[in-house]
């Protein structure tokens, strides 16, 4: 008779445990929503590759991120929203067209994205609950950061965003 509470505990334990952050995650609070992400994982993958990146950006004058529009002025009620915007970005536009000849840059992008895809979809669920909308700010500022990537050809493009990773995981972890 020790079977089914014994199994049960064990179930009910196993269930919170995979609710809960793993060792490593943040938190992040992005407006109403919170997320959690491994952002030491992301960092540590970026890190390796993001001389290899940054040394495929023809262009080095231009920033996609950057100022004059830049992250670090979205007001924490739009971070929801502006957020999620470029996780879908990054998902849709930039990991795309990020394919190198080396395999090992592949993998780090390729778990960088999957980070991303996950991230987004937490997001995502949040912002349907508490209806998240986008201000005016933000919106503003996406769309100048669209304007930026679409002034470049696609893979220009992709890459310089991919090298300008650190600055959106800046962002994110000073709006923690």
């Amino acid at each position: 008779m020790r079977g089914p509470p014994l199994f049960l505990c064990l179930f009910s334990i196993s269930c919170w445990v995979n609710l809960m952050p793993t060792a490593g995650d943040k938190i992040f609070h992005f407006g109403a929503c919170r997320v959690s992400m491994s952002m030491a994982e992301i960092r540590a993958g970026f890190t390796a590759i993001k001389a290899n990146i940054q040394s495929r950006d023809p262009i080095r004058t231009l920033s996609i991120l950057s100022h004059p529009h830049s992250l670090h002025k979205v007001k924490s009620s739009d971070r929801c929203c502006i957020t999620h915007h470029l996780f879908t970005f990054y998902v849709d536009k930039v990991f795309k067209h990020c394919q190198t000849e080396d395999l090992f840059v592949n993998r780090k992008i390729s778990s960088i994205a999957n980070s991303f895809l996950s991230a987004r979809r937490k997001l995502g669920q949040c912002r349907e609950q508490n209806n998240c909308l986008c201000g005016e700010e933000s919106t503003e500022k996406f769309k100048q950061i669209l304007a930026n990537y679409e002034g470049l050809n696609v893979t220009s493009a992709a890459m310089k965003s991919l090298g300008e990773l650190d600055i959106l995981l800046d962002w994110m972890e000073k709006s923690r």
